[in-house]
This record gives C-alpha cells, structure tokens and sequence, in this order.
C-alpha cells in the first residue's frame, strides 16, 4: 500500500467506508478518520507526493477525482460533484490545481 508507514491500514479502511456512498465523501471527516490531520508536515508532503501521480508538484482535477484510489486501489472515483467541491474548498490562489502548501493547509483544517 502507498501509504505503508505513514497511515495505519485500519484507519484508511474506516475512513473510505466512510465515504462508500456517491456524493458522501468529505475531506475534513476523511483526513480525520484516516489519521492524516494529525500527521506531521513531512507525512503529509509525502502524502501530497503519492496523490501527485504525475509529479508536477501540483494536484490536478484528473488526479484529484481519483483521490480515494491512492489509499487503496478498489476504491471509488470521486464524483464530479465532490471533485469540483474538494478542488474549490483547497486552491486558495484560484489557479484550477492544489499545491503542495494549499493541500497542507486542507489537510490540517
């Protein structure tokens, strides 16, 4: 599993049974319950690093929809609705990606 060392399994499963259902996922709830909020900085820019498939430093709509797939693989696609909702609640700067200080900052809310 990609996040092997930094979140425990136990924790990633709960937090996508969380969010099984279309439209359920919320990124608060979800970085609580998978342990990630309380991670430090380093975990979570290692965190940011697996979500970054392409590696451009930024994370993309494309790469956000399947967000739930990083932390395990059978897990669902977001919806278009919650994609549109995740991106507009973490690009503070407007510019359509996530960076790496604008998903810290999510993540710690």
């Amino acid at each position: 599993m990609a996040f092997a060392g930094v979140l425990k399994d136990a924790d990633i499963t709960k937090a996508l049974d969380e969010c099984k259902g279309a439209d359920s996922f919320c990124h608060k709830k979800f970085f609580h319950s998978c342990g990630l909020a309380g991670k430090s900085a380093d975990d979570v820019k290692k965190a940011f690093g697996i979500i970054d498939q392409d590696h451009s430093g930024f994370i993309e709509e494309e790469e956000l929809k399947l967000f739930l797939q990083n932390f395990h693989k059978g897990a669902r696609a977001l919806t278009d609705k919650e994609t549109h909702a995740f991106l507009k609640v973490a690009d503070s700067d407007g510019d359509g990606k996530i960076g790496t200080d604008e998903f810290a900052a999510m993540v710690k809310q």
